[in-house]
């Protein structure tokens, strides 16, 4: 029922009332008695939050709504409403017609993998603790996990909680003050991060800025094809940095000054190198590039790595020795902040390092990237291929070099390859890289051998 980011799917198929009902009594039979419920801005999210504040007050658990907010609003509110979890309705980056559920902790970390596996079990079985009629539990309203959520992002970049100027992002550093930015809001719930950087003083123009959950300025994931508006805008202006959010803005990605659109392997490193130090460590899933290593290396870090999905990457992060957290799809985690993924936070801190260490084109310009290859192979076994390639590459390669916590992956010494089942299509995912192109190329043939040879043994 759980996918890497919770429960997420087409509306009346994957994702229904019934669904969702279900997943609130679950929520209340395992002794979750205070709920804070938020949603993004799909209209399908209104009856989903119903239902689902509808189960949990028949066993008799009490829900405060949210409203439309953000999703790390909403992770950041169930600590400051002295609750036992949250929820998000929402389908995040996914297109117009999916939604779906993502349940928060007190520590903002999302429920981890036993608790999922927990809220199924309970659901699967139906075995429900409902309340009796005079003990159902009640719904109120909270207006504030916005207002909250700004508040924490003005204090994380030096700015004042009251909200007003600040021209210093740190003592003898230049400031947000000094910074145009253009926010592309892709129809999305993250308006607090065009709010937040104007009260920091910055100039701040908008794009797609009035929430619509079909999403009609341009599909709701941030990447460099959906994002050509924001390029455009930002290479024929004089704006610092560009700004995208998807639909519940727990993703972030950037423009530089240039208009060109940064990938997420590069923000990662340009992110983990200013956060961690000597001995720190930076979390990221298996197929992050070589680059990150490289870049948190030159001040003493190092990376470890994490099954893909934001879940498995704030695991991580709880650790005392993880700096920072992130994935290059664009969801980024400070330990010390929240272990949710928050993308107005990271446009912030973004803002920050831009306004401190000069044009982000400059800083990304600094950063070592190299040759990195993807392809797909279409398996209806894609199980059984893997579990070969998994005993192939046992055989093969030296245990320390194998990492089997998502898919397989090699070290093989100048260079890696990744070998990993899609969880959605009957596919096997290859991707290698290596400082070197030519040696990328026989890094990713050595990768499809293997894969060849698994498959014939099926």
């Amino acid at each position: 029922m759980f996918g890497t980011s919770g429960v997420r799917g087409p509306v009346g198929e994957d994702v229904t009332a019934d669904l969702a009902l279900s997943i609130g009594r679950a929520l209340g039979s395992t002794g979750r008695e205070r709920v804070v419920v938020g949603r993004d801005p799909r209209e399908t999210g209104r009856f989903l939050a119903d239902a689902l504040s509808a189960g949990v007050r028949e066993t008799g658990g009490d829900v405060v709504r949210l409203g439309q907010v953000s999703t790390p609003a909403v992770a950041r509110a169930v600590a400051a409403r002295d609750a036992d979890a949250g929820v998000s309705v929402t389908a995040s980056h996914n297109p117009a017609p999916d939604n779906g559920i993502k349940l928060w902790q007190p520590s903002g970390q999302a429920f981890d993998t036993p608790m999922q596996e927990a809220i199924a079990a309970v659901v699967e079985a139906g075995d429900y603790d409902l309340a009796a009629w005079d003990g159902v539990g009640r719904e109120t309203r909270w207006e504030g996990a916005t207002d909250a959520h700004a508040e924490a992002l003005r204090a994380a970049v030096g700015g004042r909680s009251d909200g007003s100027d600040d021209e210093s992002t740190a003592p003898g550093t230049p400031g947000i003050a000094d910074l145009s930015v253009v926010v592309d809001l892709g129809n999305g719930a993250g308006r607090v991060t065009a709010d937040v950087l104007h009260d920091l003083g910055a100039d701040v123009e908008t794009l797609n800025g009035q929430a619509d959950g079909r999403f009609p300025g341009r599909p709701s994931e941030p990447t460099a094809e959906t994002c050509a508006s924001l390029r455009s805008h930002v290479a024929g202006t004089d704006a610092d940095l560009g700004i995208a959010h998807d639909g519940d803005a727990d993703r972030t990605m950037a423009v530089d000054g240039d208009g060109e659109f940064v990938g997420g392997d590069l923000l990662l490193a340009l992110f983990g190198r200013a956060e961690a130090g000597d001995g720190d460590v930076v979390a990221a899933p298996v197929d992050t590039s070589l680059a990150v290593d490289d870049a948190v290396a030159e001040v003493g870090a190092s990376v470890v790595r994490t099954r893909v999905g934001d879940v498995y990457v704030a695991e991580r992060a709880k650790e005392p020795d993880v700096a920072f957290g992130g994935e290059p799809s664009g969801a980024w985690i400070w330990p010390d902040e929240t272990l949710c993924p928050d993308g107005p936070l990271a446009a912030v801190k973004l803002a920050a390092l831009v306004a401190r260490a000069g044009p982000l084109a400059e800083q990304v310009g600094a950063i070592e990237r190299y040759p990195l290859r993807r392809e797909n192979l279409e398996f209806e076994a894609k199980r059984a291929v893997m579990d070969g390639v998994r005993e192939l590459a046992a055989d093969r390669y030296d245990a320390a070099d194998v990492d089997t916590i998502d898919g397989i992956r090699v070290d093989v010494g100048d260079g890696w390859f990744l070998v990993r089942a899609s969880g959605t299509q009957p596919l096997v995912r290859l991707t290698a890289e290596a400082r070197d192109p030519d040696r990328c190329d026989e890094i990713l043939a050595e990768a499809r051998d293997l894969v060849d040879e698994a498959a014939r043994g099926v």
